[in-house]
């Protein structure tokens, strides 16, 4: 073949080398890749109601009426048997309002989507258990005597864990001088939570500032080791307060209803 196309002209010979790579690459560009395309999602107030119902209901104690909101944030993505070739990734690489994520950040390997559906929304009920346990745990309240359920189980992920603790404190205590927790404000974040009150990152947090923007926050509690992630697309008029724990994000917004000094990113 080789001393045939030394023969060639060389357009002609270079038209014949061409022609496979021009084929692998029109293969690879309908190829499916390892990605999800992710987009801003809901949120959800968790000191108000979803379907006509509380998000967050206490027994065992008197509660206060609240102002403000605290909001958790979601992202919306691909789902996990979805297809995404090479055009479609590079249409939504440079789109500020779309991200281009592994799938494996953002559902786990294996499984069917039913199953994986399943997986986040136990995901989702061990974090609310979490939630509700750090923050009980953060009040000093016997959890044999207290009780606090959250409503919204129908949004998979652990994710919203740091904003369903917060919720119940203010529910409970406020900012533990009579006033909300909130200030009044409409104040939105992420973050997993643990039993002891400890904060992890989560994923997504540039588009979950752009939806928690888009529904009228303008604070937003970011798990400390993702500010940068949420500085990079960072809406203009919302302000980014890190938190590592519980009872740190509790003092920043006390601090920020004062008007104290408040941790910024």
């Amino acid at each position: 073949m080789l001393s045939r196309l030394t023969r060639l002209p060389r357009p002609a010979a270079l038209a014949i080398c061409a022609a496979p790579v021009a084929a692998l690459f029109a293969v690879a560009a309908l190829a499916p890749l390892p990605f999800v395309i992710a987009q801003p999602g809901l949120t959800a107030d968790v000191l108000g109601a979803r379907d006509g119902k509380p998000v967050i209901t206490v027994t065992g104690a008197p509660t206060r009426d609240t102002k403000g909101q605290l909001r958790m944030t979601t992202i919306q993505a691909t789902g996990p048997s979805s297809t995404v070739t090479l055009p479609e990734l590079l249409g939504n690489w440079f789109d500020s309002t779309r991200a281009v994520m592994p799938k494996g950040a953002v559902y786990p390997s294996g499984g069917s989507d039913k199953e994986i559906e399943q997986h986040n929304m136990e995901e989702m009920t061990q974090s609310q258990s979490a939630a509700a346990q750090a923050a009980l745990g953060y009040l000093h309240k016997d959890p044999k005597a207290v009780k606090a359920d959250l409503n919204l189980a129908d949004v998979g992920g652990p994710s919203a864990g740091l904003l369903f603790s917060l919720g119940i404190v203010d529910k409970l205590d406020g900012d533990g001088s009579g006033g909300d927790l909130t200030g009044g404000r409409t104040i939105a974040g992420t973050g997993t939570i643990t039993a002891d009150g400890t904060v992890g990152a989560v994923g997504g947090v540039g588009l979950k500032t752009q939806a928690a923007r888009r529904d009228g926050a303008t604070v937003f509690l970011v798990p400390k080791a993702e500010c940068s992630d949420a500085k990079a697309e960072l809406p203009q008029g919302l302000r980014l307060i890190p938190v590592t724990s519980l009872s740190g994000a509790v003092d920043s917004l006390r601090a920020l209803q004062r008007g104290g000094e408040v941790p910024a990113c």
